[in-house]
């Protein structure tokens, strides 16, 4: 048996119209990919869109794209992931699901306060369940309350998705994350197959089984093109024993140059010609470049680099990502700021706030996931043919379900 394990492909990512149109075409390739390869089904795990609510014209490209995997007869096995989630549960995977190119496995009952998932099986008589991902770890509940037991004694050769970290598998890069447990997961599977974290990695774990990231399918920002340089996916094999062994296959169409240039302690002047030296030296043609600039001039302004010259050096390649987030001057080299990712950052503030809003009947632990579902409702996309008034109209609706007083609003609107 084989099959396949993508994550994280956040198609419509990029607002570069070149990385954005490589992001939809990564996603093609693997699925071209795992049709050559024969694999029997191919696992999601979160984040194929990212947006719960794409464009029309990504959304008819993908559902093409899947309809090629299912002429060859080849099952697709999803979970939502923190981008594909919305607070109203609606995603455009509730309609691929219903067109039947593919079947979202995060579907679970509340029995007796436990959570009790329901198994997809597969063809190959293979079990396969999962969780999906929220945003700000609001999925952490349903591992507090999952039923472990159930899954733990189903017989069969078993496969668990899921879309988060996990604190035991953590690298220096997540080391300020606070990630899921292991302990949080069943034991007994053959194959964990997560996403989220867009890291690759894999490990045999004893009492559970071999636990894989594929990382992300297409780069999805600066920082991944320049170290990853491109995306990949996993194909995993299976003999008789079911015994796995994983291939990871490279999706990639252009070279990537990373150029990294320090101008320390140069005038602006002096880092512009390093700066056009350094390109008018380096191989990029028909390649992605990375331009990343750093250090403290010590005179001149920022604005003094002339970017638009430096962008006619680099015509040739194929695209261009610059970044100057660690480029400043002497005057501004002791301004701090808060740092973190954006995630990070707004669970402190949420936390450091925590009891303001004075509401009746709540506890913190209430209040902080209220904050965060009303915070992730203000993350939700206008529809292209969506009017304004319609927009505001399903913004509010999300936001009074969520605040639980729907009816008292209603009341309230027809007194005035």
């Amino acid at each position: 048996m084989k099959f396949a394990h993508l994550a994280d492909c956040h198609i419509g990512s990029w607002r570069d119209p070149k990385l954005r149109e490589l992001g939809i075409k990564s996603f093609e390739k693997a699925i071209d990919i795992c049709i050559n390869e024969h694999v029997a089904f191919i696992l999601i795990c979160g984040d194929l869109f990212n947006t719960a609510l794409p464009s029309i014209e990504l959304i008819k490209e993908t559902a093409s794209i899947f309809q090629k995997a299912r002429d060859h007869d080849i099952s697709v096995y999803v979970i939502p992931g923190s981008h594909d989630y919305s607070p109203s549960n609606k995603t455009i995977l509730d309609v691929f699901e219903k067109s039947g190119l593919l079947e979202n496995v995060a579907k679970f009952e509340e029995i007796d306060g436990k959570i009790v998932l329901n198994f997809a099986v597969d063809k190959t008589s293979t079990k396969i369940t999962g969780i999906y991902g929220k945003r700000t770890g609001l999925d952490r509940f349903v591992y507090q309350k999952l039923n472990k037991e159930i899954l733990e004694k189903e017989k069969g050769f078993k496969i668990f998705m899921f879309h988060c970290g996990i604190n035991e598998f953590k690298t220096m890069a997540f080391e300020k994350l606070d990630f899921e447990s292991l302990n949080s997961f069943p034991k007994n599977f053959n194959y964990y197959a997560g996403g989220h974290i867009h890291h690759i990695y894999d490990k045999e774990i004893k009492n559970y089984g071999l636990f894989v990231y594929p990382g992300p399918l297409f780069p999805n920002n600066f920082e991944e093109v320049e170290t990853l340089k491109h995306g990949s996916f996993v194909i995993a094999d299976v003999n008789g024993k079911n015994e796995i062994k994983i291939r990871r296959i490279a999706v990639k169409f252009y070279d990537t140059l990373s150029l990294g240039i320090n101008v320390d302690g140069l005038t602006s002047y002096e880092a512009n010609l390093k700066i056009r030296e350094t390109i008018e030296n380096s191989p990029i043609e028909n390649k992605v470049v990375t331009l990343r600039i750093s250090g403290v001039l010590k005179s001149g302004k920022l604005n003094d680099i002339n970017f638009k010259e430096i962008y006619s050096k680099l015509e040739k390649s194929y695209t261009v990502l610059k970044n100057t987030s660690k480029l400043t001057t002497k005057e501004y080299e002791e301004v701090k700021i808060e740092s973190g990712s954006l995630l990070d950052i707004e669970s402190r503030i949420i936390k450091s706030n925590l009891g303001n809003l004075h509401l009746q009947n709540i506890g913190e632990e209430e209040e902080e996931i209220l904050l965060k579902d009303l915070l992730s409702s203000l993350l939700i996309e206008k529809n292209e043919a969506e009017k304004a008034a319609e927009f505001e109209s399903r913004v509010s609706t999300i936001a009074l379900k969520i605040l639980n007083i729907s009816e008292l609003w209603e009341n309230a609107a027809k007194k005035n």
